[in-house]
């Protein structure tokens, strides 16, 4: 299962970016002044806009067993389709490929391969997941559209602000803002009953061709007892280019199953 988090999560963040935004240090005189509609309409303002968009990337794996440190190229075709490959020394070592209704890789480790779509998965991680979810992810946007006049809490967490929304199936939502450019910084759903937690964070951020991205997340992924935690470092970043998506299953794979109960 572990294997799995990690291809699902990398699945689930031009030359190398020199522009690096620096957070607000100001600190938050009067939290009366901000409203739900006033951080939904400011961070409006750092959407991206690209037709494809291809990111090679460090990553690195920890759980409470295994570390380990490979390199990840992730192309995306927005709101279509998503190919991640994973590389060790150079060697591809796992490909995955998504789409809206639609979940796949294969790992050369273990000769496995998954075909799917979210159900299993979203049942497994304690959460809703969908194409939209991952694809901001990787974009620092939040996990859902915060909407005028959508019911969140309004807080402020460490001279950030806070959103917090909490469903009818016991899920809390959490959005946290820097209080300058209303950047991103963390974004997770719990269900703290089950014990469950997905948590994005979201140290930097770089402006490239005046488009606001991150530099590296960190996904943190919680269930019990066991905590997977994954690090990606962005290291090149190209926008707009004719990427190509293969992606094929290696002769004599065993097909393997997540469980939907």
């Amino acid at each position: 299962m572990k294997k799995y988090i990690v291809l699902l999560v990398v699945l689930l963040a031009s030359c190398k970016p020199k522009a690096i935004l620096l957070e607000s240090q100001k600190p938050i005189v009067d939290e009366s002044t901000i409203t739900v509609d006033k951080i939904s309409e400011k961070n409006q303002e750092n959407n991206i806009d690209f037709s494809t968009l291809n990111i090679k990337a460090n990553a690195q794996y920890d759980d409470e067993k295994n570390a380990q440190n490979v390199t990840a190229e992730i192309r995306i075709k927005k709101d279509e389709k998503i190919l991640v490959i994973i590389r060790v020394l150079g060697i591809t070592m796992a490909k995955g490929l998504i789409t809206p209704t639609s979940v796949q890789y294969y790992e050369k480790i273990g000769n496995k391969y998954f075909e799917g779509d979210y159900q299993g998965l979203s049942k497994w991680l304690g959460t809703d997941l969908d194409f939209q979810k991952v694809q901001n992810m990787f974009i620092g946007k939040t996990f859902e559209s915060i909407k005028k006049g959508a019911k969140y809490q309004v807080s402020v967490n460490n001279q950030q602000y806070q959103l917090k929304k909490e469903s009818e199936t016991n899920t809390e939502t959490t959005f946290l803002f820097e209080n300058e450019h209303f950047l991103l910084k963390q974004q997770e759903i719990s269900q703290p009953q089950n014990n469950r937690l997905l948590q994005v964070n979201y140290a930097n951020y770089q402006k490239i061709n005046n488009r606001v991205l991150p530099t590296l997340l960190q996904i943190n992924a919680h269930q019990n007892e066991t905590k997977t935690t994954l690090s990606i470092e962005y290291k090149n970043i190209q926008f707009n280019e004719d990427l190509t998506f293969p992606y094929n299953v290696p002769d004599r794979f065993e097909r393997v199953y997540i469980e939907k109960n």
